[in-house]
């Protein structure tokens, strides 16, 4: 069997990104394989090299000030932004930190198989070469449901360096139909589409790992990534109409503000027993609607984004709801296990 190095956002402070992560470990190791996630971390040398050289809007920067605030201003942010490390330190296995391209070279070396996936790491909004397994020509490179998260093709500048950092990919999966659309414009070869790695795993096995739901009467569960008004109005209708306490579990400014009683720091685990246990549960997250579907929670979904802006993501929300409803998440689950075993080999 072979040893793959993954390729995914590990530090973005993202439950879903962390939970993604290690489900494609899980799977990928029970196929038979050494599985080690590649730790990127990059310094901030090489996060300025990437903004200029993939053409990123700079709006970005004041995005990562946005999330630095909220962490430095709430305990609570700040004891979930440890609680995910800790999270991989028990139950995954990571490489040492790599910093910059030739650090991920040296590391890569190790392994006989490269994989990037999942999560939005193809996204142009965002694009890093890195995530394209570029800092390695000599390996085989596969892509498990890597996810673009727009639906319109991005600037011709960066779809000349999609199609050049994937030519040399042995296999590519995708995680939305519209990625394959776009994937096929833009490379000439459509990709498979497979699940998001969470679907990977059954709701039995994620409830292995998920913790102790909190105590007290049942709950409307809230836990959104986006700031909107809208929200907080559907909140309150809900918790008129259901007579439930609600219970926030905070990422933004805004939702530290509310004045609800808060599920603050908590780990992955308790992500899961929070979404498990929810009498109710309000999210306008992605990998929030893949647990609530998985868990077969009462759930409200919220769109993030507006379906006229050109980078809205609400495209990978959109297909999984499709995707589930056509084949459900015991057929989605055989799907992607059966590609990755075939193309891990």
């Amino acid at each position: 069997m072979s040893n793959v190095g993954v390729m995914t956002f590990l530090h973005n402070d993202n439950y879903g990104s962390s939970l993604q992560a290690y489900a494609l470990q899980r799977v990928i190791s029970e196929l038979g394989h050494s599985c080690e996630h590649i730790d990127y971390l990059p310094d901030q040398t090489e996060k300025i090299r990437n903004l200029l050289q993939s053409g990123n809007n700079p709006k970005l920067i004041l995005d990562g000030i946005r999330k630095r605030e909220v962490k430095s201003e709430q305990a609570g942010a700040r004891q979930k932004s440890n609680a995910i490390p800790e999270f991989y330190r028990r139950r995954m296995k990571l490489t040492p930190p790599c910093r910059n391209a030739q650090e991920l070279s040296d590391r890569s070396r190790q392994f006989d198989i490269l994989l990037c996936g999942s999560d939005q790491i193809w996204n142009p909004v965002w694009m890093n070469p890195a995530y394209f397994l570029t800092f390695m020509t000599e390996k085989k490179k596969i892509a498990y449901a890597a996810s673009l998260g727009v639906r319109e093709l991005p600037k011709e500048q960066k779809i000349r360096k999609i199609r050049r950092w994937t030519q040399d990919f042995e296999a590519i999966s995708v995680r939305e139909e519209e990625g394959a659309d776009l994937m096929q414009k833009m490379t000439g070869k459509r990709p498979e589409v497979m699940p998001d790695p969470v679907c990977l795993l059954s709701a039995q096995e994620w409830e292995e790992i998920a913790a102790k739901p909190p105590e007290g009467d049942p709950y409307l569960l809230c836990y959104f990534v986006g700031e909107n008004e809208q929200y907080w109005e559907k909140v309150r209708q809900l918790q008129k109409e259901t007579g439930l306490r609600v219970l926030v579990m905070p990422v933004t400014a805004e939702s530290y503000r509310n004045g609800y009683e808060r599920l603050d720091g908590a780990g992955p685990e308790e992500f899961l027993g929070a979404i498990q246990n929810a009498a109710c549960f309000c999210t306008d997250s992605f990998h929030g609607l893949a647990f609530g579907t998985i868990f077969g929670v009462r759930m409200e979904l919220m769109r993030r984004y507006s379906d006229s802006d050109p980078e809205n993501k609400n495209s990978r929300v959109d297909h999984f709801l499709r995707l589930t409803k056509e084949k459900g998440t015991g057929e989605l689950r055989n799907l992607g296990r059966s590609w990755l075993h075939e193309k891990l080999g």
